[in-house]
């Protein structure tokens, strides 16, 4: 599950984004300041929504840290909508900029944005258990079988492969089949294909399904 420290020294705003984006099944670390997000920072944190205006450190002082010490993405929300403003958060390294007042989609679909250009794959493969993923040819190698999948069921185990982790099933959808989705169902086909195949490559990969959330994908001993 994908975990995001929110920043905001307004509780009805702080509240307001903690339960839109955990009903997206985000888990959300709070903080009121930029002093107590710092406190807070791990490194299992994937990025962080950071409002501009605030006491003892301001989003824009934090942001530069987040960026300079964990290197991870961050989204500022403010009440100010001029170009200068703007011009100051991208200088210090901001992903993206919302103004209050703000929907709560237009946000989430921004965090999604931004959690998709970060996650795209930089390696040529991925060794997971006794598999070989390699993007190039997008074949599953064992030893010395291997096996060409389709490309949606293998941008999907490449996706599961990538990192240790629960993807939710919006999160997995979004990123093979794209915004506009209309059913789940379409993933559920391609879990069980896969699974069929893993299955007959006799692999200790397996993708375990967490009930309420997605998919994850152990290797077995």
């Amino acid at each position: 599950m994908r975990k995001i420290l929110v920043v905001d020294d307004d509780p009805n705003i702080l509240q307001l984004v903690k339960l839109h984006l955990q009903s997206w099944h985000y888990d959300i670390v709070c903080a009121t300041n930029g002093v107590d997000a710092l406190q807070q920072m791990t490194e299992n944190i994937d990025m962080a929504v950071v409002d501009v205006m605030m006491p003892q450190m301001d989003g824009l002082q934090l942001t530069k840290k987040l960026k300079e010490e964990w290197e991870i993405p961050v989204l500022l929300l403010t009440a100010k909508g001029q170009i200068e403003d703007k011009r100051e958060g991208f200088t210090v390294g901001a992903d993206d900029y919302v103004v209050k007042p703000f929907e709560p989609d237009e946000l989430l679909f921004r965090i999604q944005a931004i959690l998709r250009r970060y996650d795209k794959p930089t390696e040529a493969a991925i060794e997971v258990g006794d598999l070989l993923i390699d993007r190039r040819t997008l074949q599953v190698i064992k030893g010395q079988t291997k096996l060409v999948l389709p490309l949606k069921e293998f941008e999907l185990l490449a996706i599961l492969a990538g990192r240790a982790q629960i993807f939710q099933r919006e999160y997995l959808m979004e990123q093979v089949w794209g915004l506009d989705y209309e059913s789940d169902d379409t993933l559920n086909t391609h879990i069980k294909r896969l699974r069929e195949k893993l299955a007959r490559l006799a692999s200790t990969v397996q993708i375990t399904t967490i009930r309420g959330v997605g998919y994850k994908l152990e290797v077995m001993q």
